[in-house]
């Protein structure tokens, strides 16, 4: 069963979607500002967390990089703001995915269910598996785990970040373009919406935590003109 937090101070859209997610078996808690949030966050461990912009004490972005400090769990931004900029600035500071209000609470469902199903699969695929680790230099990735280190200090990616390390270094010195990289790691429907700096953000993101030296990375590369990959001796 789903645990899911979701955060929005307009009560009455919290109580419509608390109420469609509990219809499907989903565990729902509620925060109604950014603080509260944060809080609940701290204390529990969600499956997915819908998180509104515009917030008391704290806004949503605060929010989202205050719970990037600590975990890495899946976040998708309910936002009024429907302008490129806007959803941009999510992806910087952390979220998943996005959502423009006002949106069809089947496709908010939709987007936790196939999150889920992932999270499902990937666990029944990896049991009973022998440990899958890719070392190159002081980057070690553990796939199984889902985890990250740089020498003996783990890193802490988001759900994307390490979907697109992971396609990346599993397929070593091979390029791929940014169109590629948004149809492998965000499906299908990003590609309709074709909206391809969202991987240009998600790659200087890793690249900000991963790197030795951002502006010159020793692990993701730039074939310009071309897209991204990940070299390997």
């Amino acid at each position: 069963m789903a645990r899911v937090l979701v955060v929005d101070d307009e009560k009455l859209i919290v109580k419509g979607i608390r109420f469609s997610l509990e219809q499907d078996g989903m565990e729902v808690d509620c925060a109604y500002d950014g603080e509260e949030a944060i809080e609940k966050a701290r204390q529990t461990e969600y499956d997915i967390i819908l998180l509104d912009v515009m917030l008391p004490m704290a806004d949503g972005y605060e929010v989202c990089q205050a719970i990037r400090e600590f975990s890495e769990v899946p976040i998708i931004m309910l936002t009024a703001k429907g302008g490129d900029m806007d959803k941009i600035l999510g992806l910087e500071y952390g979220a998943d995915d996005y959502i423009t209000k006002p949106f069809n609470i089947l496709e908010v469902k939709a987007r936790i269910k196939a999150i889920m199903r992932r999270s499902a699969k990937n666990k029944k695929k990896n049991q009973g598996a022998e440990k899958r680790v890719i070392a190159e230099g002081d980057l070690k990735l553990d796939l199984d785990g889902r985890r990250v280190f740089i020498g003996e200090k783990e890193i802490n990616l988001t759900a994307k970040e390490f979907d697109l390390l992971e396609l990346l270094a599993c397929n070593p010195n091979k390029v791929y373009s940014r169109e590629s990289l948004l149809a492998f790691v965000w499906g299908n429907r990003a590609m309709d919406n074709g909206d391809v700096r969202t991987v240009d953000v998600h790659v200087r993101r890793l690249r900000e935590k991963i790197e030795p030296s951002p502006s010159d990375p020793k692990y993701v590369h730039t074939k310009w003109g071309v897209g991204y990959y990940f070299r390997a001796k």
